[in-house]
C-alpha cells in the first residue's frame, strides 16, 4: 500500500510512518519540517498549498491525516486556514488522486462542551460548542471529513486522547520542565478522572482505522489506553519517570479557569514565545473529569491497547535515565 501521512515531523505521525515502513507500506510524509525518516519519500510544504498537497497525494492509496495547527492560543484564522482549509485542501486531492482510504485524526475536544465525559463515545463533533479555538476548528474540519466518505473513498475519523510517550515535547516535557520550575499546580487537587493514550497504542488503533476503513467507513472513534486515572496521578507518574518531584500545590479549578481567562486576553495583546500557562480550556481538562467507553471502538477497528499506563510509565523513565545509563 502507498500511504501518505501528514505532520510526521510530530511524535505521533512519525510513529505512525515509522510503523507504516515496518510492515512494507510505501510511504509518503508531508511537513513543513524534515520528518528525516529513512525510506520515506519526503515532500516538504503547508497543507495548506493546493501544489505542495497534490504532489505528496499523488499515486497514494490511503491517507493519514494528522498534520494540524495545536496550540492554545493563536489567531483563530490560522487555526482555520490549517485546520479546516488543509483538511479540505487533502480530501479534494486525495480523492482526485484515486486515493480509496482516509484516515482523519481527530480529538474528542472535538465534541467536548466543557462538562464532565463519563463513559461516553464518540459524540457528534460539535463546532458550535467545543471550547477553544483548536477544539473548534478540528470540530469543522471532522465534520467535513466524515460529509466526504462515499462510494469509494471511505473516511474514518480518529480521536486519539491526550497521547503521551518517550521523546514527548508537546505534554510531558512541558510537565516536567513546568514541574520542576515550580509553575505547575494541580487543579481541584488533581481528582479528576481521565483518559489518556500511550504512544504504542495509538498508533496500533490508526493503523487499525486504515485497514478497516472500508468497512467502518464513516464514523468516528474514541481512542484511550482506557485506564482512567487522576490527573494527579498522571502528572505525578510523568515527573517520577523524569526524576522530578511532582507538583505539591493545588489551585481551585475556578480560579484557574479566571486566570486562563486573563492570560488569554494578554496573550492576544502580547503573545509568548511559548504556550501561555494557562487558559480556559486547559483549566477545564485539568479539572473535568473525561474518560470514555471504547467498546465501539474495540468492535469495530478490531482492536485492544497492548501497552498499559505502568508500562508506558516505564518506558518514559527507561527513555528519560538515557543510553549511558541504561548500560552504566
Amino acid at each position: 500500500m502507498r500511504v501518505l501521512v501528514t505532520g510526521a515531523s510530530g511524535m505521533l505521525g512519525r510513529a505512525v510512518a515509522t510503523a507504516l515502513l515496518a510492515r512494507g507500506a510505501q510511504v509518503t510524509t508531508l511537513q513543513r519540517r524534515p520528518a528525516g525518516l529513512p525510506g520515506a519519500r519526503e515532500v516538504r510544504g503547508s497543507v495548506t498549498d493546493p501544489a505542495t498537497v497534490r504532489a505528496a497525494v499523488t499515486g497514494q492509496d490511503a491517507v493519514v491525516h494528522l498534520a494540524a495547527k495545536v496550540s492554545f492560543a493563536g489567531p483563530e484564522a490560522e487555526f482555520a486556514a490549517v485546520n479546516v482549509g488543509g483538511t479540505e485542501q487533502l480530501l479534494s486531492a486525495a480523492r482526485a488522486a484515486g486515493a480509496t482510504r482516509f484516515v482523519f485524526v481527530s480529538s474528542p475536544s472535538v465534541a467536548h462542551t466543557g462538562r464532565s465525559i463519563v463513559g461516553a463515545g464518540a459524540a457528534p463533533a460539535r463546532p458550535d460548542l467545543a471550547r477553544g479555538t483548536y477544539a473548534r476548528t478540528k470540530a469543522a474540519a471532522e465534520l467535513r471529513a466524515l460529509a466526504a466518505d462515499a462510494p469509494g473513498f471511505a473516511v474514518v475519523a480518529v480521536r486519539p486522547h491526550i497521547v503521551w510517550g518517550p521523546g514527548d515535547t508537546q505534554l510531558v516535557q512541558r510537565v516536567v520542565d513546568r514541574a520542576a520550575a515550580g509553575r505547575l499546580p494541580v487543579l481541584d487537587r488533581g481528582a479528576a478522572l481521565i483518559d489518556t493514550t500511550y504512544l504504542d497504542n495509538a498508533v496500533s488503533a490508526l493503523l487499525a482505522a486504515l485497514d478497516r476503513a472500508e468497512r467502518v467507513h464513516g464514523e468516528a472513534f474514541v481512542v484511550t489506553n482506557g485506564e482512567p486515572r487522576p490527573v494527579a496521578e498522571l502528572i505525578a507518574g510523568m515527573c517520577r519517570a523524569a526524576g522530578v518531584p511532582p507538583p505539591r500545590w493545588a489551585v481551585p479549578g475556578w480560579a484557574a479557569r479566571a486566570a486562563g481567562a486573563v492570560v488569554e486576553r494578554a496573550w492576544a495583546v502580547r503573545p509568548g514565545e511559548d504556550e501561555p500557562p494557562m487558559t480556559r480550556f486547559l483549566a477545564e481538562q485539568l479539572s473535568t473529569a473525561h474518560w470514555f467507553d471504547l467498546r465501539r471502538t474495540r468492535a469495530a477497528l478490531s482492536w485492544e491497547p497492548a501497552m498499559s499506563l505502568d508500562e508506558g510509565f516505564a518506558r518514559l523513565a527507561e527513555h528519560y535515565r538515557g543510553p549511558a545509563r541504561r548500560t552504566g
